[in-house]
């Protein structure tokens, strides 16, 4: 399926992450989400072969880009509310209602690993999820300004396990790159280890990985709005 209004100068294109798909860096809602959408499953229907996982040497870059969106929109608020407490990344799930469960249980696995950052879902989201049909499958993207979200496909979401699908491209977000060629106990190996990976939790590593992104990326996005 063509996306025209993807197209943009070459030099805008990047590298999207999540499970290895490659898509254009923008901000735009995708045009194959689908809010209209109710079912609170997965919509089922025929899956012919799994979708293909692809990386990029720009996906590392590419998930700076997102983070640094993230840290940016989250230090603009804490600025102007500097008696918050607790550091929260707010998200929007009304675009994509047919993933509310999963969307709920990667927020608990990532509020139940890591210490320095929650989400949680609210107004003026810092990123927003949506759904539909894409023949890249699932993706995390940003304009690199502050905007970004996260899109789930449908028939990436019946093959592999959603709620691993889902905390995989959340942790994009949280900072996490691409790392296809480990183990099923890394999250963000995503759809390497094969369609039978049921793991939906981060590891240790990737656990004190985002801990010390967001203690230590957020102080530096305070001191340039503050």
């Amino acid at each position: 399926m063509k996306h025209p209004e993807r197209r943009r100068p070459r030099a805008l294109l990047s590298a999207a992450l999540g499970l290895g798909i490659a898509a254009a860096l923008t901000a735009a809602v995708p045009a194959t989400a689908s809010p209209a959408t109710t079912s609170a499953a997965v919509p089922t229907g025929t899956v012919s072969s799994a979708v293909a996982y692809a990386g990029s040497s720009e996906d590392a870059r590419a998930t700076k880009a997102f983070f640094d969106a993230v840290v940016k929109s989250v230090a603009e608020k804490r600025a102007a509310n500097p008696g918050a407490q607790a550091v929260t990344v707010v998200y929007s799930a009304s675009n994509a209602p047919s993933f509310r469960s999963q969307i709920s249980s990667s927020t608990q696995i990532w509020n139940g690993s890591v210490s320095n950052v929650r989400l949680q879902e609210g107004g003026n989201p810092d990123f927003q999820y949506y759904e539909g049909n894409d023949p890249r499958g699932s993706y995390a993207s940003t304009d690199g300004h502050g905007n970004g979200y996260i899109f789930l496909d449908y028939q990436q979401n019946q093959q592999y396990n959603s709620t691993r699908v889902t905390a995989h491209e959340t942790g994009h977000v949280l900072g996490l790159p691409d790392h296809y060629s480990g183990p099923c106990s890394e999250l963000m190996s995503g759809g390497g280890p094969g369609t039978s990976c049921q793991n939906a939790n981060p590891d240790a590593a990737e656990r004190a990985r985002v801990d010390q992104l967001w203690a230590n990326g957020l102080a530096a996005a305070l001191a340039k709005v503050s």
